[in-house]
């Protein structure tokens, strides 16, 4: 192993050790933080409490023309780990452990890159983007910075990523009016069958889309996460909650989209609520998204890291692009072991990320 994986996995081993699942968000500005600030003489730090186990430590030094974000929160470990999922194995290819992919792995690069090379180097730090209650980015975004790009780490198998979907969830009630099932029903009278007629719109409608393209990205990602109302078999159902989820596409407008769902059938839904939305990358519209696009591609070109497809997964990058910063997606790992038991990163992987911010950060400060 390069001296550079040896100390990557080091710190790594530490990282993975603290406990940040989110849920449940149990995270303070000690621990964890304590363990970076140590590791990071040189850099002015400031960690930031936005409450609710939100948050950010950013640490600058010298005049670094670029940001690296990393998120330390983890999902919850499932009962299927072989082994305790705070203690890192590492194996003859890979390390395994929770958040070692998804993506820790990439913080503890960063922190041997940090401590391996004296140039002007930023990092950013958040604990909650595993959650449908972002802060931690927003609060940074409220004061200016002067960085011309962020490169946001996420489980890329160390290929940037330009363009991925943006997500929206949303929240629907149906009323109806109770009643005895046995005679004839207008379409108003159960809220249940009004969920059940939207949801055959709605299918009907994300099929519509199946022509629309970007980057590579084709179509609109759809899904029904819940349905859920009515009494019994023969009682007319007086309500109904409907919770569903989509992905569009970088071109597509997301307020149009909401508008296009909320009036797919009659009667509408007496509520209709966005849950959570996350932009998708690059941010604009068609073509400002492009043109955003070409610019985190020159830059990946220049700081010779490959460009991979656009993806699906979302991710904080869009929240710096919507934000007006040219960002793009590059990590070790790849996603399909992200939330997985025993998930794990290939240490082949993890080096060469590592000594790709080496050579990004020594040439920044040239």
């Amino acid at each position: 192993m390069s001296a550079l994986l040896d100390a990557t996995l080091e710190h790594l081993r530490a990282l993975v050790a603290f406990d940040t699942r989110n849920p449940p968000r149990a995270i303070g500005t000690g621990g964890l933080f304590d363990y970076v600030r140590a590791q990071l003489p040189g850099f002015d730090v400031r960690v930031t409490d936005y409450g609710a186990g939100a948050v950010t430590l950013h640490a600058v030094r010298g005049e670094p023309k670029y940001l690296f974000n990393v998120h330390m929160d983890t999902v919850p470990d499932s009962p299927h780990w072989s082994a305790d999922p705070h203690v890192l194995r590492v194996t003859g290819d890979r390390a395994i452990g929770l958040g070692a992919c998804d993506i820790k792995g990439a913080a503890a690069a960063l922190l041997a890159v940090a401590r391996a090379t004296d140039g002007d180097m930023a990092l950013l730090l958040s604990t909650d983007e595993e959650a449908n209650d972002a802060r931690c980015i927003a609060g940074f975004l409220a004061r200016p910075y002067d960085y011309e790009a962020v490169i946001v780490a996420e489980p890329t198998r160390g290929e940037a990523v330009l363009a991925h979907r943006g997500i929206q969830s949303v929240l629907m009630r149906f009323a109806g009016h109770a009643g005895h099932a046995s005679g004839e029903q207008k379409p108003s009278d159960s809220a249940l069958h009004q969920a059940v007629r939207w949801g055959d719109a709605a299918l009907d409608f994300v099929a519509a889309q199946s022509h629309q393209r970007f980057g590579g990205l084709t179509g609109l990602r759809f899904n029904i996460g819940r349905i859920e109302g009515g009494i019994k078999a023969n009682m007319i159902a007086p309500s109904a909650e409907l919770r569903f989820g989509c992905r569009p596409l970088p071109s597509m407008d997301p307020e149009l989209l909401l508008e296009n769902f909320r009036t797919l059938v009659e009667p509408l839904p007496v509520e209709f609520s966005e849950t959570f939305r996350g932009a998708s990358l690059p941010a604009g519209d068609i073509a400002n998204a492009e043109a955003n696009r070409l610019a985190a591609r020159d830059l990946a070109d220049e700081l010779d890291i490959p460009i991979g497809n656009a993806v699906d997964f979302w991710t904080e990058a869009a929240l710096f692009s919507a934000a007006g910063y040219t960002a793009f997606v590059y990590g070790p790992g790849d996603i399909a072991q992200a939330h997985a038991a025993d998930e794990w990163v290939l240490l082949d992987q993890l080096q060469n990320y590592a000594e790709t911010i080496y050579r990004i950060v020594n040439r920044a400060s040239a």
